[in-house]
C-alpha cells in the first residue's frame, strides 16, 4: 500500500480534493480547504518532483513559505492533528480526487534590456497545457476542475475544455467533467489565510452544471454569508475580471509615476496634492508615488490580457495596459537617477544602505521586487550596497544574504528606503541609524514614509522624498 492509499484509508467517507501546485497560493489554499467549516475534505497537494523539498517539508509538518500570519500555523497544526492533508509528487493522486484545484504558475517571458526597456514578451502556454493534460489523463470521469491560476481570458474555453474533450475521447469516457474558474486574491502578510477564507470571490463555469458545482464547493470553504460570491456569465468573463482588476492597479501606478516627475520639476508636494484629491469620494483610490511595482501579478497580468485579446479573439492589442508595464518596469530608475544627482554621477566606492528589499510593506516576499533594478543599477556603478530587511534572510533570486537585525555599521554615504516596513519609521530603526551618523549626503524615501518632524529632528542630514518637489 503506497502513501496515498494509506492516507485515503485513514480518511474514508471524505471527498478528496487535489491541489495542483504547492506554491504561494496552492500551499495555503490546501490548508484552507483542509480546515473547511462545512465539510471535512481529504486534501492531497501535488507538486513536481523537482519541488521535493517543499513536499518533504509539508509532510514533516513544516510550512514551506515564510509568513507573518499566525492563522497559517494554527491551520497547519489543526491539519496535522486531523491527518487530512498529504503532499506528493505522484500524479496518480489525481485519479483519487473528486475536485482538483489548479494553482500552477503561468508566466510571461519578457524581452527587456539591462535598463528594463520592454522590447517584447511571450506567453508560453506549453507548461500549463501539459499540466492540464496530465489531469485529463488521470482524473475521475465526473471530476470538478477549478482553475485558480491567473490565465489569459479565454483559457478555460480555448485550452482547458478542448484538452479534456480530447483526452476523454481517447480514454473512451463520457464528457462528464466539470470546469470552473475562480480567481484568488491571495495577499502575503498578516491576512494570508483571510485573503482566501474571508474575502470576496468571483466564479464561473463552462456550463450550468460546472457553475453550480464551483459555487457549492466555494461555499464550503469561504465565509460566504459575510463575503457573498459573485457569479459571472462565462469563464471568459471571470478570467478577464482578474487581469482587468490587476491591470487597473498597474495603470494607476504608471499614471502617478508621470505626475511624480512632473511634481518634482514644478516644486510641488504630490502627496499633499493627492491627499486633497482623495477628499473627493470618487478619487479615494488614486495611487501615491513609490519605488516601483513588484510581486507576481501586477508585473505581468496586463500583458496576459493584451496577448489574449490578439491570440484568442483576434482583437486589438491593449496598448495602454502594455505601456503601464513598460513604465512600471523602469520606475526604480527614477530613484536611482535621483540618487545619482546628489553625487554628480561620481558613484564608485560609495556605501549605500538599502532598508527593505521585499516588494510589499511588512512582508518577506521578494518576487519581482522593484529593489532588484535599483540594486543592479547601484552595483553596476561599483557602489558598495548593504541590504537590510527584517522579513528576509536570503534574497533567493540574487543569492545574497540580508541583514535582519539591528544595524551597527556606520559611515554610509546614503540610505535608500526600499520598502517602508514599520520597523524603519514607526519602530525607530531609521532614527537609531541617523543618530549614529554625523552627516549623511542623502536619505532617499521613494514612499513618503519619512515625516516632517523626522526631517526637522535630523536636520544635519539631507532628505529627498520622491514625489516631493518642495524638499
Amino acid at each position: 500500500m503506497n502513501n496515498i492509499d494509506s492516507f485515503l484509508k485513514n480518511n474514508l467517507d471524505k471527498r478528496v480534493v487535489a491541489v495542483q501546485g504547492l506554491g504561494f497560493v496552492g500551499a495555503v489554499m490546501s490548508l484552507v480547504v483542509a480546515n473547511s467549516d462545512e465539510e471535512e475534505y481529504a486534501v492531497i497537494g501535488v507538486d513536481l518532483p523537482q519541488r521535493k523539498d517543499v513536499i518533504n517539508k509539508l509532510n514533516k509538518g513544516i510550512f514551506p513559505i515564510s509568513c507573518t500570519d499566525p492563522k497559517v500555523y494554527k491551520y497547519f497544526e489543526e491539519v496535522k492533528d486531523k491527518g487530512n492533508f498529504i503532499a506528493t509528487d505522484d500524479t496518480n493522486a489525481y485519479s483519487k480526487a473528486d475536485i482538483i484545484i489548479v494553482d500552477i504558475n503561468l508566466d510571461v517571458e519578457k524581452n527587456s534590456d539591462l535598463q528594463k526597456n520592454l522590447k517584447g514578451y511571450n506567453v508560453d502556454l506549453t507548461g500549463f497545457k501539459n499540466a492540464i493534460r496530465t489531469l485529463a489523463q488521470k482524473c475521475k470521469e465526473d471530476v470538478l476542475i477549478l482553475v485558480e491560476t491567473t490565465v489569459p481570458p479565454g483559457t478555460c474555453q480555448n485550452i482547458v475544455k478542448p484538452i479534456f474533450e480530447e483526452e476523454y475521447d481517447r480514454r473512451g469516457l463520457e464528457h462528464k467533467f466539470k470546469i470552473g474558474h475562480s480567481y484568488e486574491r491571495v495577499m502575503p502578510g498578516p491576512g494570508y489565510v483571510d485573503s482566501i477564507k474571508n474575502f470576496y470571490r468571483v466564479f464561473s463555469g463552462v456550463d450550468k452544471e460546472s457553475e453550480e458545482a464551483v459555487r457549492d464547493f466555494l461555499k464550503s470553504i469561504i465565509s460566504t454569508d459575510e463575503y457573498p460570491l459573485t457569479k459571472l456569465g462565462s469563464t471568459n468573463a471571470s478570467e478577464m475580471s482578474k487581469v482587468l482588476e490587476n491591470s487597473f492597479r498597474a495603470m494607476n501606478i504608471a499614471f502617478i509615476q508621470e505626475w511624480t516627475e512632473f511634481a518634482e520639476s514644478a516644486e510641488v508636494d504630490l502627496f499633499e496634492v493627492i491627499n486633497a484629491i482623495r477628499m473627493r469620494p470618487t478619487h479615494q483610490n488614486i495611487m501615491r508615488p513609490g519605488l516601483g511595482v513588484g510581486g507576481y501579478c501586477l508585473t505581468k497580468d496586463p500583458l496576459l490580457a493584451s496577448w489574449a485579446s490578439q491570440e484568442f479573439f483576434h482583437s486589438i492589442p491593449l496598448m495602454q495596459s502594455e505601456q503601464a508595464v513598460k513604465i512600471n518596469d523602469r520606475m526604480p530608475l527614477h530613484t536611482f537617477k535621483t540618487f545619482q544627482k546628489f553625487f554628480n554621477g561620481e558613484l564608485k566606492g560609495l556605501r549605500v544602505l538599502i532598508l527593505g528589499i521585499s516588494y510589499l510593506q511588512n512582508v518577506g516576499d521578494t518576487r519581482y521586487t522593484p529593489v532588484d533594478l535599483l540594486y543592479d543599477s547601484l552595483k553596476s556603478n561599483e557602489v558598495d550596497v548593504i541590504l537590510h530587511d527584517p522579513f528576509v534572510e536570503i534574497w533567493e533570486e540574487k543569492g545574497v544574504d540580508i541583514q535582519t537585525e539591528s544595524i551597527d555599521e556606520t559611515g554610509f554615504d546614503a540610505i535608500i528606503i526600499g520598502t517602508p516596513h514599520d520597523k524603519y519609521i514607526k519602530e525607530g530603526l531609521l532614527e537609531n541609524i541617523l543618530r549614529k551618523e554625523d552627516s549623511l549626503s542623502v536619505v532617499i524615501d521613494p514612499h513618503g514614509a519619512i515625516t516632517e518632524s523626522m526631517m526637522q529632528k535630523f536636520s544635519n542630514h539631507k532628505f529627498k522624498v520622491i514625489g516631493r518637489g518642495d524638499v
